[in-house]
C-alpha cells in the first residue's frame, strides 16, 4: 500500500465528507444564509454543536450579534444553489431572493428556515472560542425537525435522490451517500 502525505493545509479534508449546512442567522432586519461544511456533534446530552466561521463573513457578526443560527440541511436538488450561495456575499446581495429559497420562521430562533432544506437544527449559542483564524460557535439546539422521507428519527434514510443530503468533499466538490449498510 501506497502512503501519500497530505498538506496540513488540507488535513481536515480527511474528516470529511460532513453533511453541508446552510446556516441562517438574522440580526434587527439583516439576515443571510451561508455554506457551512465545519459543522460537528459534541455532545449528545445536552445537544451540542460547534460551527466555525471565518470572522470577516457577513454571517459572523450576525451569530455574534444575536446568539443564534440555524442550520438547514440542502437535499441533492439543490446543489447549485449552494454552489451559488457559496460564491456570494450577503453583504452584497440578498441571497435568500437571488437563490429564490422560500423562508419560515423558526420556532426557537430568530434565524429563517429554508423550505427547500431536508432538516432544520435551531442553535442558541452558550460559547464562542476563538480556534486559529475561525470562531468556534458552540450552540445548544433548541429545536430540531426533517422531511419524514429524508429522516427517521434515528438517521438519514437515503431513500430518494430527492432527500439525500450533500456532503462537502473540499473546495467545491460535492457528494451523496449512496446506500445504508448494515
Amino acid at each position: 500500500m501506497s502512503t501519500l502525505e497530505i498538506d496540513l493545509s488540507r488535513a481536515t479534508r480527511l474528516l470529511q465528507p460532513g453533511p453541508v449546512a446552510l446556516v441562517t442567522a438574522k440580526f434587527k432586519n439583516k439576515a443571510n444564509v451561508f455554506v457551512a461544511a465545519w459543522v460537528t456533534n459534541v455532545s449528545n446530552d445536552p445537544p451540542l454543536v460547534a460551527l466555525a466561521v471565518y470572522p470577516a463573513r457577513f454571517t459572523h457578526d450576525l451569530i455574534q450579534k444575536s446568539g443564534q443560527f440555524a442550520l438547514n440541511i440542502p437535499p441533492r436538488p439543490l446543489l447549485e444553489k449552494v454552489k451559488k450561495i457559496a460564491e456570494t456575499s450577503g453583504e452584497d446581495v440578498d441571497k435568500f431572493v437571488t437563490n429564490k429559497l422560500t423562508l419560515y420562521e423558526a420556532k426557537q430562533v430568530n434565524a429563517p428556515l429554508i423550505v427547500e432544506c431536508v432538516g432544520h437544527l435551531e442553535c442558541g449559542v452558550v460559547d464562542t472560542v476563538r480556534a486559529g483564524n475561525h470562531t468556534l460557535f458552540l450552540a445548544e439546539i433548541v429545536a430540531a425537525s426533517a422531511e419524514e422521507l429524508a429522516f427517521d428519527g434515528e438517521r438519514w434514510t437515503l431513500a430518494d435522490a430527492s432527500v439525500k443530503p450533500l456532503h462537502h468533499l473540499g473546495g467545491s466538490a460535492y457528494a451523496v451517500l449512496e446506500k445504508i449498510e448494515g
